[in-house]
């Protein structure tokens, strides 16, 4: 009986094949990649069109053996590798390497694992893609020439064993951008006048000044704003116009490989690489059962938000049946992706909603779960109807001054229902994200208001946030740079190199990764510009449409490169040899102390060496000198010394170690607790500041936040003290430690 070897990449996907195809076909997997370019050369021969030199990756022979001794048997061979690029590669080295007349190997693709699209490729089989496969070579050769010939360049000129990636470079540059903006920025004040106002019925109505005179209102300084304050507290309010609209929320397209990969780490806290592991557990099979194994989604790597007609047919119809008419669309949904999208993949969707979560559930473990919820729950919602908010806008009067405020009400949830999100979107306009679910009074053109408070509120603009996975892969994204495929790999080797760490979930560069970045611009300002890398991205699509050439593309790219390598190999910085210049001087000679580069890394160092040899690790900060104080020590009468220690400021008595008296630097305010000791600044183990009693432990009264001696504004809390908060939207606030109620900074 004549067989059909089909083989795919991975165990678990064969074994979802093998359920649907039968005894007419042997599934077998390559388990990855059986070939790439040598580890220990450059494997490119730049002379000869970058002619690829790959060979058996070690371990695969035995694979390669049992693949080959199947196709003896075999009257064609089914190439079922992922449908993109990398797939793509896998065929064609496998096909290279199986024994069998080439005119008998075909190329299959499944977009999901299900019976109906499994049947339909092997009844379809296709000749491999060419132009795919040189996509993905010059990828691989691009990668290769630049990581093989730049990390040798710092292994001399910086410390050895460091890399340097074509794509991860230029990520790392865009953190170490953003740090130098977040620590160069410098606050801007500005203020805001808000009139609290009442109608005839309530709730009261929060009104924003905007205009002055039919001028933009712009309030810089606190003199300003109190002359504002006083203007609107000594005139009468009137609404001068209303205006009533209907507005819709449209809902988001189903996922594409970077938005799942920023929703799961925003709502689920997965990191990129997880998300990708488990989407790719989805997707080649879960076994359900008494229904075998079975993939639940489409492919988790694409660009295309895309959805079949079929599916979207069915998404329509389960809406109707589990929500009602009211939650459908008159027409289906569509959504166009980037002009670089391939269009021909689809979006991450369901693969039968006849799986619903709560159905696979059992046989999901938590995190499978809850990413097939957020999956399955964004696609149904990108095929729901719109959410429907009335909106009312208000135009308030106060002599020359000009007051505004926005009201919306949500009367139908929509595709809210099943998938709601943070941020307004779709045609809510500038309405403000506090202005929704804000219920106004019935408010008529010619109503006299009554004035209950002005509220000057004193701002500071704040400095981009540093870039988190999900906002550093939508930058990525939007720039152009990288691929479905790439996205988590490069988060995950920017870390791994020791280039960048993640401090509350936020990356920041490290000191080696800051060296590097700088190194990198000063000497390969083309190579590290985000334009130029995503105008290599668009070249790699256009070797894939056909419209390009590999060896043209790698020829235009190369030439400029070599001559800027050659370049940076007299010219780069040699951190080994001159060091970095510091702020300090050497604690023992008074020379200036560098940032030097040895065997084990980076490290502090005299710049007088070998006369001096002082030098210190990084992580071992310069004891700072102690600071003499007016105080005297209670116990021996020898002067205080402020010391800044590792949780924070302290007094110390200059005779220690012979009188160790020692106390917390006070901050003069009474604690509320026991009403005998201060309220002292200390640090937490991990450098988080706080406030607590310096009578501790005979009492362990303590706050989170700055206290000040102002009493609560509840005559029933009646709290001698408040907390000093900083908001994004507000700027400064009071706060009560007890009650919690806010109270604005009083104004001088």
């Amino acid at each position: 009986m004549d067989k059909t070897l089909v083989v795919v990449e991975s165990p678990a996907k064969a074994k979802t094949i093998k359920k649907y195809l039968g005894s007419k076909y042997d599934v077998k997997a390559s388990v990855g990649h059986v070939k790439d370019l040598p580890r220990k050369s450059l494997g490119v021969d730049v002379e000869k069109n970058f002619l690829p030199e790959y060979q058996v990756i070690e371990g695969k022979e035995k694979i390669l053996s049992e693949l080959n001794q199947a196709a003896k048997s075999a009257s064609r061979i089914f190439l079922a590798t992922d449908p993109d690029r990398e797939g793509e590669a896998i065929a064609w080295h496998l096909r290279d390497e199986l024994k069998k007349s080439k005119d008998r190997i075909y190329r299959v693709l499944f977009n999901e694992l299900t019976e109906r699209t499994i049947k339909e490729a092997v009844e379809n089989p296709r000749r491999l893609d060419e132009n795919r496969y040189n996509a993905q070579q010059a990828r691989r050769i691009l990668d290769r020439i630049v990581g093989y010939e730049l990390s040798p360049l710092l292994w001399d000129k910086v410390q050895y064993g460091l890399s340097a990636g074509r794509v991860q470079s230029v990520a790392l540059r865009l953190i170490v951008d953003r740090q130098e903006e977040i620590d160069t920025f410098v606050p801007e004040e500005s203020w805001s006048i808000t009139a609290l106002l009442e109608a005839e019925v309530p709730p009261p109505i929060e009104a924003k000044l905007m205009e002055q005179d039919g001028k933009k209102v712009t309030i810089q300084d606190i003199e300003t704003a109190k002359a504002f304050a006083r203007t609107a507290g000594a005139h009468e309010f009137e609404v001068v116009d209303v205006k009533k609209k209907e507005r819709l929320r449209k809902p988001l397209p189903p996922f594409i490989t970077s938005t799942l990969q920023q929703e799961a780490s925003a709502k689920l806290k997965f990191p990129g690489n997880r998300t990708m592991r488990i989407a790719q557990q989805l997707y080649e099979g879960i076994e359900l059962g008494a229904e075998g194994s079975m993939g639940l989604i489409t492919y988790m790597r694409t660009d295309s938000p895309r959805i079949a007609p079929e599916a979207q047919v069915a998404a329509r119809d389960y809406l109707r049946r589990v929500y009602g008419d009211k939650y459908v669309p008159a027409k289906p949904n569509v959504y166009k992706g980037r002009k670089s999208a391939q269009e021909a993949h689809e979006a991450i969707r369901p693969t039968s909603l006849e799986h619903p979560p709560a159905k696979v559930a059992k046989y999901l473990d938590k995190s499978g779960l809850a990413l097939y919820t957020l999956i399955w729950n964004r696609f149904l919602a990108s095929q729901a109807a719109p959410a429907v908010f009335d909106s009312t806008q208000a135009l308030i009067q106060c002599d020359n001054l000009l007051f505004k405020v926005t009201g919306s009400v949500m009367k139908f949830d929509g595709f809210m229902k099943i998938y709601a999100k943070e941020e307004p979107e779709g045609d809510l306009g500038d309405t403000d994200k506090e202005d929704l679910e804000r219920r106004l009074p019935p408010l008529a053109k010619g109503d006299k208001l009554k004035t209950l408070g002005i509220i000057p509120r004193q701002r500071f603009s704040q400095p981009p946030a540093a870039f988190n996975e999900a906002s550093l892969i939508k930058e990525l994204e939007e720039l152009g740079i990288g691929r479905p495929s790439t996205y988590a790999e490069i988060v995950t080797t920017i870390q791994k190199r020791k280039y960048v760490e993640a401090t509350d979930k936020r990356f920041h560069p490290t000191l080696l990764g800051y060296i590097i970045a700088k190194l990198l611009v000063e000497s390969f300002p083309k190579l590290l510009d985000s334009r130029f890398t995503a105008e290599m991205e668009s070249a790699l699509d256009r070797i894939e449409e056909g419209e390009a050439s590999l060896s043209d593309t790698l020829s235009e790219f190369y030439g400029p490169f070599h001559l800027a390598l050659n370049s940076a190999k007299k010219s780069m910085r040699n951190i080994k040899k001159e060091g970095v210049p510091t702020s300090e001087v050497c604690p023992e000679c008074g020379e200036p102390v560098l940032l030097r580069s040895g065997r084990y890394g980076l490290f502090i160092g005299c710049s007088a060496y070998p006369t001096c040899e002082y030098t210190r690790n990084l992580n071992e900060a310069q004891k700072e000198p102690a600071v003499p104080t007016d105080e005297i020590c209670p116990q021996c009468g020898a002067p205080m010394l402020m010391i800044n220690g590792r949780s924070g400021p302290f007094l110390s008595c200059s005779k220690y170690p012979e009188c160790k008296t020692n106390r917390p630097i006070s901050t003069g305010i009474k604690c509320p607790s026991c009403e005998q000791g201060d309220l002292a600044q200390r640090k937490t183990k991990k450098g988080k500041v706080f406030y607590s009693c310096n009578r501790y432990p005979e009492c362990n009264y303590s706050i989170w936040y700055k206290p000040v001696a102002i009493k609560c504004p509840d005559p029933v809390c009646g709290s001698p003290i408040l907390e000093e908060h900083v908001s994004k939207r507000t700027g400064v606030f009071l706060k009560c430690p007890a009650c919690k109620k806010k109270a604005d900074v009083p104004q001088a």
